[in-house]
């Protein structure tokens, strides 16, 4: 990474919430084309995306929104969750129309939790011995791995609002199309792993888990460096990671040159958020 500090604008968080609007509904649609129905959607909402893809999932939530008007049609995304028993999650930035928040409190949305965007330029951080791409033949056992690892959270930080199944886990990192894969291994095992996605020049890292025997031993640097090579490869000039404030996975990406570009405030009404929505494990790296 060069010398210049990375600032992020409205038209930067903008561009990164478009890109984050897009996995979430091709993996909400692709949830439904592996169950075979069209139970729950993917509707354009406020410039972003209301979602519900199947019960407990994480792309349960309406993601993107604030940059591109106020929230016309909100009672309408309510009333869809609604009828699906869910509650209605909304992500919104910071850098957001101040508007769309107080619009949502006046109605009744509660605060739930933070989370952190954080960015970088990307450049070729060298692709570490120990990582490796994880092929098609080998999903299964990356899934599996990954969801084991990822229902030991890490304690340190802020804790998540959200707790997911390793059904839930591995149903989600299906469904998120165009995910290159990532293995890092100690000893001959597997010992963590992480995703990587790629929409419109943005790097998005996310799906990283290590087992808690390989912990504290730089997996997830190596797992983060590896990333960031590809993506460079890729032609990509900017990485994202989404972390849970305070959290070892933020110290961990700050070290490794990662800037802190905005929080997502989560508000949510109706059902209590712990018993029916999910996360991409907000296990970034």
């Amino acid at each position: 990474m060069d010398g210049e500090r990375l600032f992020c604008d409205v038209a930067l968080a903008a561009r990164i919430e478009r890109a984050e609007v897009r996995l979430v509904v091709e993996s909400s649609d692709a949830a439904r084309a592996r169950r075979g129905d069209d139970v729950g959607f993917a509707r354009p909402f406020a410039g972003g995306v209301a979602s519900f893809a199947e019960a407990d999932s994480p792309y349960n939530k309406v993601a993107g929104v604030g940059f591109d008007g106020p929230p016309d049609g909100l009672e309408e995304i309510e009333a869809a969750y609604a009828e699906l028993g869910a509650p209605v999650q909304i992500e919104v930035s910071q850098l957001a129309d101040a508007s769309f928040g107080a619009h949502l409190t006046d109605r009744g949305y509660r605060l739930e939790n933070y989370e952190n965007v954080l960015g970088r330029r990307v450049a070729d951080a060298g692709f570490p011995d120990f990582v490796r791409r994880s092929g098609d033949d080998e999903l299964e056992t990356w899934l599996a791995a990954i969801a084991e690892a990822s229902v030991v959270a890490d304690t340190e930080g802020l804790a998540s609002h959200e707790e997911f199944s390793r059904e839930t886990i591995v149903d989600a990192l299906r469904d998120m199309p165009g995910m290159l894969r990532f293995t890092a291994e100690r000893e001959g095992e597997f010992a963590g792993g992480a995703g990587l996605r790629v929409a419109d020049g943005i790097a998005q890292l996310g799906a990283a888990a290590t087992l808690p025997a390989h912990r504290r031993r730089g997996v997830q640097t190596a797992l983060v460096r590896a990333r960031l090579a590809t993506a460079a490869a890729l032609g990509c000039d900017l990485a994202v990671v989404t972390t849970q404030p305070g959290s070892k996975s933020q110290q961990n990406v700050q070290r490794l040159g990662f800037e802190l570009l905005y929080a997502r405030a989560i508000l949510v009404k109706g059902a209590s958020a712990a018993s029916s929505s999910g996360a991409e494990s907000r296990q970034a790296s």
